[in-house]
């Protein structure tokens, strides 16, 4: 276990999912879907400084039952397909804050990114510094290559590779992978994530960015983990 005493570690676990029932606690190979990401957080913090934030009580009974005492039920409003990430962290923050607990950076795990390693962590924290708003990791995306929109004659036009001559012609892009966010705290409070500028990327191979949003997702990873076994 690590010593990162000025850093909150949250993990956001909301209730509904309509991609996947359930999967925030459904097992995946022997243990539940987001005790993947509470042991990634144990590497670096005690678990006084792990937040798992979320309005369901079954998730909370599995957390607990798991180990990690989960510090309050998110509120309903908070709950809803409307409710922004930023305003959960910042409940979380504020939380902590109230009972004296105040922190200079937050990293972000969404349990929904198994494949994602201590190392990958590690290598966002080693490139946040005080200055920037944000770490995210990302992935380099093929997408720019085949990405297209129809035309106002109906006809599907590439947007980037406009002569389709391969990925290999154009600038390197990325995609988010929503499994990791090393936040700073000032600029959240301050300005929100949306109005982030000043962010920096932590490069992820494909296989260890697989996002689980339905079936077919959880069935990869659960082969994937399986064969690394």
């Amino acid at each position: 276990m690590g010593t990162l005493t000025d850093t909150l570690f949250v993990i956001t676990a909301r209730g509904g999912s309509k991609g996947l029932p359930g999967k925030n606690i459904k097992d995946l190979c022997g243990k539940p879907l987001i005790a993947y990401s509470i042991d990634v957080a144990r590497a670096f913090v005690s678990d006084e400084n792990i937040c798992v934030s979320t309005d369901s009580l079954e998730i909370i009974e599995v957390v607990e039952k798991y180990g990690l005492k989960v510090p309050f039920v998110r509120p309903a409003e908070l709950a809803s397909d409307t409710a922004s990430s930023n305003d959960v962290l910042v409940h979380a923050i504020r939380f902590f804050g109230n009972q004296g607990k105040n922190f200079a950076r937050l990293v972000l795990l969404q349990p929904t990114s198994p494949l994602r390693t201590i190392e990958d962590v590690q290598g966002a924290i080693n490139l946040y510094r005080s200055d920037i708003d944000m770490v995210v990791s990302v992935n380099k995306s093929h997408a720019p290559a085949v990405l297209c929109v129809d035309d106002k004659c109906g006809f599907i036009k590439l947007i980037y590779n406009k002569k389709a001559e391969g990925r290999q012609q154009l600038k390197e892009m990325y995609e988010y992978n929503g499994a990791v966010y090393v936040i700073n705290i000032a600029s959240l409070l301050k300005k929100g994530m949306k109005n982030f500028s000043r962010n920096v990327k932590y490069v992820m191979s494909k296989k260890n960015s697989v996002d689980i949003d339905d079936i077919y997702d959880f069935k990869l990873v659960e082969s994937i983990i399986k064969k690394e076994v």
